[in-house]
């Protein structure tokens, strides 16, 4: 299977990949949105189509499908939304009586008798409102539908979604029908396939399966450095041990973002939102108003959802929130709508925030304890995966906040690297003979230590995993030009593009930030700087 592979499939539908991929997707909670849009497109026209969406039982809870659903109970496009709800999570039905009603929802002889009657008992007010409460008690009896037929749509099921010869008669019938309809189905995660079945959050994402692969076994082998949503959970149960105030704060991300023992261990100050990152920001910021100490734990991609409420409701106020990023920079194999690869530009723009970027799994802890410990909004952003195999500190010490550090002393090129991608600095820093910094915060900066290397050295490349429009790099250079310092600066960041997805490795090779971007920004530089021993060594 090339799925998720360089140069294969996504794992999300991808309009340029087929005529079946009707929208682009990776985001939640969208496809109401986009499959209404589509709908009252062809009403507009003139053309006789019903669009059919598919949102699942988690999805359905962010708000941006709410708003859809009341837009759409409003407009009455023609259009069927399929609820797949494979968790259980909307409530308990009786089965056969359930799918008995809703083969009979499911006809237009039902619907034309409805608003026959409707038509003739609206006039008689007692009469109406007593039929309207039967109808809507039998339905409440059966199926969680009540919700839906208060907004406007006609309720379907819940359904036996596995049993295909029930769900294709339901679906010929509504196809006919006209307006919004809901039909509710209920499935059971990963059906078919074993592995997926008893392990449904580990085999959520779709990717590249093996046969032979499917069975986990233990395999001796050298201990690996900790993942960062892993240094995080646990850097939040050690201040959770020594402060009361601290609440952990997740929109429907638990595992992936490292907060399982959190969540086992202090239940009583740990809040999963659902997918819903506006309400987690403005959670958070409630919160931190009456003296809490709320922590967001959040991909990057997804704060994007909450950036109003993070600008408005926190920034604004100045609260003591702190954004713990993860998945900052390229993610590898879920591609172009996952990247975290704009948060340094969009959030370094924003008053009284300040801005971590650690370049290693200890300096992650010590920063998540300087942000926590700031009095203000904080964040500290780092990547996905494994850290560098660095010693951990175990005390909850901090760094001083807008300071970085020189790592290697070279001469004429200074490396200011903000970041995970340290490593690739360093490599570069080898073939060039150049200086290394690791500057630790992109907001405040580092001046003391800017201003130093320009006084030994003739050029800067700023390295980031982000774009350079806005980032890091536009950061130095704003600086260097306000203070009137005259220095050749290059930058090596993600360019005006999305990258696609293939491995991280692949990724960032493709976006240009690795060591020969470095190396070659170094050659294309006024001086050539460095362009003997870098030629020679490669």
């Amino acid at each position: 299977s090339s799925m998720r592979q360089k140069s294969g499939l996504s794992g999300f539908p991808k309009r340029g990949e087929s005529e079946f991929d009707t929208f682009g997707v990776g985001h939640s909670s969208t496809s109401i949105s986009a499959a209404m849009g589509m709908a009252l497109a062809a009403r507009q026209q003139g053309i006789n189509r019903k669009v059919a969406a598919v949102i699942g039982d988690g999805a359905i809870t962010g708000g941006m499908a709410f708003e859809a659903l009341a837009h759409a109970g409003h407009e009455r496009p023609n259009m069927l939304l399929i609820l797949n709800d494979n968790q259980m999570s909307i409530g308990h039905n009786t089965g056969g009586l359930a799918s008995y009603f809703a083969r009979i929802w499911a006809t237009q002889t039902y619907l034309t008798l409805r608003e026959t009657s409707k038509k003739l008992l609206e006039h008689v007010k007692p009469a109406w409102d007593l039929a309207k409460r039967t109808e809507e008690h039998m339905k409440g009896m059966v199926a969680p539908g009540t919700l839906f037929e208060e907004l406007g749509w006609h309720y379907i099921g819940p359904l036996d979604g596995h049993d295909l010869p029930s769900l294709v008669e339901v679906l010929k019938r509504v196809s006919a029908l006209s307006g919004p309809q809901i039909l509710h189905i209920r499935t059971i995660k990963g059906k078919g396939f074993t592995p997926a079945e008893e392990d449904p959050i580990g085999y959520h994402a779709l990717g590249k399966i093996e046969p032979s692969k499917t069975t986990k076994t233990a395999s001796p082998s050298a201990p690996k450095p900790p993942k960062y949503q892993d240094v995080f959970g646990q850097w939040l149960c050690d201040t959770a041990e020594v402060d009361p105030l601290v609440a952990g704060i997740t929109p429907a991300m638990c595992e992936g973002s490292g907060m399982v023992n959190f969540a086992a261990a202090y239940p009583d100050r740990y809040y999963d939102v659902a997918i819903a990152e506006q309400h987690a920001v403005t959670l958070a910021a409630g919160m931190a108003c009456d003296g809490l100490k709320p922590v967001v734990a959040i991909y990057s991609t997804f704060l994007q959802r909450g950036y109003d409420q993070l600008i408005h409701d926190v920034a604004l106020q100045n609260l003591d929130v702190t954004f713990a990023i993860d998945r900052a920079g390229l993610v590898g194999q879920d591609g172009a709508t996952h990247h975290g690869a704009f948060d340094l530009s969009y959030l370094r723009c924003i008053p009284n925030l300040i801005v971590a970027a650690p370049s290693n799994e200890n300096d992650c802890r010590q920063m998540l304890v300087s942000a926590y410990n700031h009095s203000g909004p904080s964040a500290v952003r780092y990547p996905r995966g494994e850290g560098t195999g660095v010693r951990m500190e175990p005390e909850l010490l901090g760094l001083e906040i807008g300071k970085g550090c020189v790592i290697r002393e070279g001469r004429d090129v200074a490396i200011l690297s903000f970041g995970a991608l340290l490593s690739e600095a360093q490599k570069a820093a080898e073939l060039l003979d150049a200086t290394v910094a690791d500057m630790r915060w992109v907001k405040p900066l580092d001046a003391d230590l800017i201003r130093d290397l320009t006084q030994s050295h003739s050029l800067f490349i700023t390295l980031e995993e982000n774009v350079v429009a806005g980032g890091a790099g536009s950061a130095v250079a704003e600086y260097l030009s306000e203070h009137g310092i005259d220095i050749e600066i290059r930058h090596v960041g993600i360019g005006d593009r999305f990258i696609d997805h293939a491995s991280q490795t692949e990724t960032r090779a493709d976006a240009g930030v690795t060591c020969d971007a470095i190396v070659a920004q170094a050659r294309a530089s006024r001086s050539q700087i460095g362009i003997a021993k870098a030629a020679v060594a490669s």
